[in-house]
C-alpha cells in the first residue's frame, strides 16, 4: 500500500490518507509535486471510487487496524457507520453498552461535551469522506461518457448523503466543495438543506436507472430516498415542514419498478431453521436471497475482504454472548466463532414497543419464533434466556435482552466466508423506509387515511402482524421503532416526534474544540449550549 498524507479541510485534523489509488508515494497536500522527479502520480479513479463507497465501513488500508486513514482516532472504533450508529442509538435509549469505552458513557448518560472523542471523531470521519468525494470530482472530469456521468453522479450523491449526516448531527458546521488548504466556510442547517436538496435534484438524472447499476452502487432510487428523508425532517432542519414533498418522493421510491419489499422467507437445508422474510434482510446471503431487491443502498461487507470492527461486523459481534456464558449462540447461531461477549444489549424501551410498557418477553427455548410468536411480530428478534428485561447495571452482561437481528448465517445453509468477521451486507437504505415516510407524511397532511394504513399494512403483512384500518401518529412512531430498531436512526425520529428525552440544545452535537480553534470561520459559532 502506498501512503499519502493530505491536509484535511479541517485544519486541525491532519488525515493520513492511505492512497491505494495513487501509483507512487507522495507527501503533503493532494496536489503536491512528487518528491522523485522521475516518477509521476497517476490517479486510479475506480480505486478511488471504491474507497469512497468503502468509507462507510473501513478505517484504513490494512484491515481492522494498523494503517489508518485518520491519525489520532482509535481505528477499531472509528468507522463512519459505527460512530454515527452510536450517536444515534445510545442517547435515544434503544441500546446499552457494557464496556467503559472512552466517550460512550457520556452518550449513554446524555452528558457529552465538545471534548467527547466519539463526537469529534465522527466529525472528522465525515469530513474525511467528503474530502475523498471532493477529490474525485476535482480530478475526474465529465468526459461525455455514460460511465463517467454515472460515477460522478454517484459521488455527488454520496457527498450529499454525508453532508446530510453533518446537517442532522451537528447542525451548523464547515462546508467545502473542493480540496483546498483553505478552511471550510460556515454553513447553517438551512444552507446545508438547500445545498443537499439542490445537489440531489441536479444529479439524479445522471444516476443509473433503477436496478441497472451493479449491486452495491447507487442509482436514481437512492437519490429519491434521501430527498424523501430530508423532506420528512424539513421541519427539524429548516423550521418549515414539507410533508407533501416527503410523500411525493417516498411514492417515487415505492413505485420505482425494481426495488420492492422482500416477502419470502426460507428454511435452512442444513439446520432446519426457519427464517422469516424480515430476517432474510440481515443474513449473510442478503445480497442474493431476495433481500437485495429491498436494499436500495447496501454497504458491502465480506468476512475476508472488509476487515474492520465496524458496520455489520460491529452489529453481529457486539450483540452475541460467548458460548461459555450463554446458550444464545447455540440456540440461535451467530455464524461466527468469536463474539465480544454481548457488550451491547437491548433496553426495555425496545421491548416496550413490542410487548407493552414494562412487560417481559418469554424465554427462548428452541428458536427465534419463541419470541416473535409471543410478540405477534417477526421483527422482535430478541434472545431472553438468562437475561433480565431491565438494565440496572450496564456493566453486567446478564442485564438486558440480547439482539439476534443481525447474523453471519446464510439462509441456503452454505458456510460464510469467515468466522471472525461477517459477510452480511449492511442495508443503509432499504425500501421499507419509503413506506413509513409515505404513511407519516400522509397522516400529517390528511389525518388517518386508508392510503397511509395500506402502506403500514404492507410492512405488517411481511412481519405477520395483524393489520388495521387506521393508524395514529403515535402508532406510526412505534412502527418506525419496530421496523428499524438497532439500525441507527431512532434519534431523528424521536426528535421529529418531540419525544427525544434530552435538553433541546442536545438535539445537535457540539463542534470539536480543535476545529473551533483552527477554523476562523467557525470562531465564536459553537452550537448553543456547549
Amino acid at each position: 500500500m502506498i501512503l499519502n498524507k493530505i491536509k484535511s479541510i479541517i485544519p486541525a485534523a491532519v488525515a493520513v490518507l492511505t492512497m491505494g489509488f495513487m501509483t507512487v508515494s507522495c507527501t503533503g497536500d493532494l496536489d503536491v509535486e512528487n518528491i522523485n522527479p522521475k516518477q509521476t502520480s497517476t490517479l486510479d479513479a475506480d480505486a478511488l471510487l471504491n474507497k469512497i463507497y468503502s468509507s462507510f465501513v473501513l478505517t484504513g488500508q490494512q484491515g481492522p487496524h494498523g494503517n489508518q486513514d485518520i491519525a489520532d482516532l482509535d481505528e477499531g472504533r472509528s468507522d463512519l457507520y459505527r460512530m454515527s450508529w452510536e450517536m444515534n442509538e445510545f442517547p435515544c435509549g434503544e441500546a446499552s453498552w457494557q464496556w467503559d469505552d472512552t466517550g460512550i458513557p457520556e452518550l449513554l448518560d446524555k452528558t457529552w461535551g465538545a471534548e467527547n472523542p466519539r463526537v469529534a471523531g465522527l466529525y472528522y470521519r465525515l469530513f474525511f469522506s467528503i474530502t475523498l468525494c471532493n477529490y474525485y470530482l476535482d480530478e475526474v472530469p465529465d468526459d461525455g461518457t455514460e460511465d463517467i456521468k454515472h460515477k460522478r453522479a454517484e459521488v455527488r450523491f454520496i457527498r450529499a448523503l454525508i453532508y446530510s449526516y453533518v446537517m442532522d448531527l451537528y447542525g451548523n458546521a464547515a462546508f467545502i466543495e473542493h480540496v483546498s488548504t483553505e478552511p471550510g466556510v460556515r454553513y447553517t442547517r438551512d444552507q446545508y438543506f438547500k445545498y443537499i436538496e439542490g445537489e440531489l435534484l441536479d444529479c439524479v438524472s445522471d444516476l443509473a436507472d433503477p436496478g441497472t447499476n451493479s449491486y452495491g452502487r447507487v442509482d436514481k432510487v437512492a437519490a429519491w430516498m434521501l430527498l424523501s428523508r430530508i423532506y420528512l425532517n424539513a421541519g427539524v432542519y429548516m423550521g418549515t415542514v414539507q410533508w407533501d414533498k416527503a410523500k411525493e418522493y417516498a411514492e417515487k421510491v415505492i413505485n420505482n419498478g425494481y426495488y420492492h419489499l422482500n416477502t419470502t422467507g426460507a428454511t435452512n437445508p442444513s439446520t432446519g431453521e426457519r427464517y422469516s422474510a424480515y430476517q432474510m434482510l440481515f443474513l449473510a446471503d442478503n445480497n442474493e436471497n431476495g433481500a437485495q431487491y429491498e436494499n436500495i443502498f447496501p454497504i458491502l461487507n465480506d468476512g475476508i475482504l472488509t476487515q474492520s470492527h465496524g458496520s455489520m461486523h460491529f452489529l453481529v459481534l457486539s450483540t452475541y454472548a460467548k458460548r461459555d456464558a450463554s446458550d444464545q449462540d447455540v440456540v440461535i447461531p451467530s455464524g461466527t466463532d468469536v463474539s465480544w461477549g454481548k457488550c451491547m444489549a437491548i433496553t426495555g424501551q425496545v421491548v416496550d414497543v413490542f410487548f407493552g410498557k414494562g412487560a417481559n418477553a418469554p424465554e427462548v427455548t428452541t428458536c427465534t419464533q419463541d419470541i416473535t410468536n409471543a410478540a405477534g411480530d417477526d421483527r422482535a428478534l430478541f434472545y431472553t434466556t438468562k437475561y433480565t428485561r431491565n438494565i440496572v447495571d450496564r456493566s453486567d452482561e446478564s442485564n438486558g435482552y440480547a439482539c439476534v437481528k443481525f447474523r453471519n448465517v446464510r439462509s441456503d445453509g452454505k458456510p460464510a466466508s469467515a468466522l471472525e468477521k461477517v459477510d452480511t451486507d449492511l442495508p443503509l437504505m432499504r425500501i421499507a423506509e419509503a413506506y413509513l415516510t409515505y404513511a407519516e407524511a400522509e397522516t400529517r397532511l390528511n389525518g388517518s387515511t386508508s392510503a397511509a394504513a395500506d402502506k403500514i399494512n404492507e410492512l405488517h403483512k411481511r412481519a405477520n402482524v395483524a393489520t388495521k384500518t387506521n393508524y395514529t401518529l403515535e402508532d406510526i412512531q412505534n412502527e418506525w421503532a419496530k421496523e428499524f430498531w438497532f439500525e441507527g436512526r431512532n434519534r431523528i425520529d424521536q426528535v421529529r416526534f418531540g419525544t427525544y428525552d434530552v435538553p433541546a440544545f442536545r438535539y445537535i452535537y457540539p463542534l470539536p474544540i480543535n476545529d473551533m480553534i483552527n477554523n476562523p470561520n467557525l470562531e465564536g459559532h459553537q452550537n448553543p449550549g456547549y
